[in-house]
């Protein structure tokens, strides 16, 4: 049996952070609505306290979106608290997030306190955001470097609290990804009540594992993973929605299953790449232009006669235009008759034999070779 895994998507709280990608209302509802038609389980809708606009945005985004559940995050605080509540009042499912940091670093460093102090400010938090909604999510934020044994008081404390979701976060992308499996694996084996939520991964990309990281706490146990469209976010960024959930969908082995509609993930990618100003990188896993493009003659040979060869995922899968061969100095006599046959042309053996000796001289020379570059070599033969 499959086990349900919940997307939670953040790409308009964490992935909005990212300098100078900012969103205004009317994107953000635009957005909303995409990551709706996407299928995710969760919409953090932004994170209300930091400035009347965000709090006019969940505002504005829970009127519209009618299926996920729309959350918005909130520090430890009364008034963040106060915030998110008054954000979620047009909710037709609502959360409240609220957060703080467990490391002993973040406690000694940023919040000159003690471990006492912060677990009980924890624990009052979720008390109070309690009184406003019943589905309450906690941060441990940090907990990727925090010490297990702490970690699993602090998470045990806020669940009898009425946490009804506990979050994971590896917030500096520290972990590596056997690591955070086995912090997850420790969550669970010392965590009385820990079977009765859900336990959620927030993963950060700062020494590009956090896909990785988060998919060792699905295979540990955590059933809702938070991500971003494109993997958006702080510093380097998010867990990729994209790059999580194919992974899920692709290797059976893990059985997991999202609601996640996976044609619309190319689209969704786009819009955001357009609306906050941020492209795509070509070799982005699922979504770069190069996904599924294919210029070494071995992998063409290959991708003609059994597309599994190279391709673990049909590009139709995910939305994405169809596989392209491109014509280079690496390509072989099979990807080149393929570009001909499109063309209209079909040649012996020997006579393509002669176009694929010229053809390699000009690809030696040129980056890319055009439809007109093939008909000028025909017409020199």
């Amino acid at each position: 049996m499959k086990k349900q895994i919940f997307i939670f998507d953040t790409t308009l709280r964490d992935g909005e952070q990212v300098p100078g990608c900012q969103l205004n209302t009317v994107e953000k509802i635009e957005v909303a609505q995409a990551l709706e038609e996407l299928g995710v389980d969760i919409i953090e809708a932004g994170f209300p306290i930091s400035s009347p606009g965000d709090l006019q945005s969940v505002q504005e985004i829970s009127k519209v979106v009618k299926q996920p559940v729309i959350t918005a995050l909130a520090r430890a605080v009364k008034k963040d608290i106060d915030a998110a509540h008054e954000s979620l009042m047009f909710a037709k499912r609502k959360r409240i997030h609220t957060f703080i940091s467990s490391s002993d670093i973040h406690i000694i460093h940023q919040f000159k306190s003690t471990r006492e102090k912060i677990l009980e400010q924890g624990v009052e938090s979720v008390k109070y955001a309690k009184k406003f909604a019943q589905d309450v999510e906690f941060s441990a934020m940090d907990a990727g470097r925090t010490e297990n044994e702490f970690l699993a008081k602090f998470i045990e404390a806020t669940i009898k609290a009425g946490a009804t979701t506990v979050n994971i976060p590896d917030t500096t992308g520290y972990c590596l990804p056997d690591e955070f499996g086995e912090k997850i694996k420790y969550l669970f084996d010392h965590v009385k009540g820990i079977e009765n939520v859900i336990v959620s991964a927030h993963c950060h990309n700062d020494l590009g594992m956090a896909t990785a990281n988060t998919i060792s706490a699905v295979q540990n146990g955590a059933r809702q993973i938070e991500v971003t469209i494109n993997g958006v976010g702080e510093r380097a960024g998010n867990t990729s929605l994209e790059e999580a959930v194919m992974i899920l969908k692709t290797r059976k082995d893990l059985h997991s299953q999202t609601t996640i509609n996976t044609r619309k993930i190319y689209p969704t990618s786009r819009l955001i790449s357009r609306l906050m100003r941020m492209p795509v990188a070509a070799n982005k896993a699922i979504v770069g232009r190069n996904a599924f493009a294919h210029s070494s003659g071995i992998h063409q040979n290959g991708v003609l006669k059994e597309r599994f060869t190279y391709e673990i995922i049909n590009p139709s899968e995910v939305g994405a235009p169809q596989s392209s061969f491109r014509l280079t100095a690496r390509s072989g006599r099979s990807g080149l008759q393929h570009h001909l046959q499109k063309l209209g042309y079909n040649f012996s053996q020997e006579t393509l034999q002669k176009i694929y000796d010229k053809f390699l001289a000009l690809a030696d020379n040129k980056k890319r070779i055009t439809k007109n570059d093939l008909h000028k070599l025909i017409s020199s033969i």
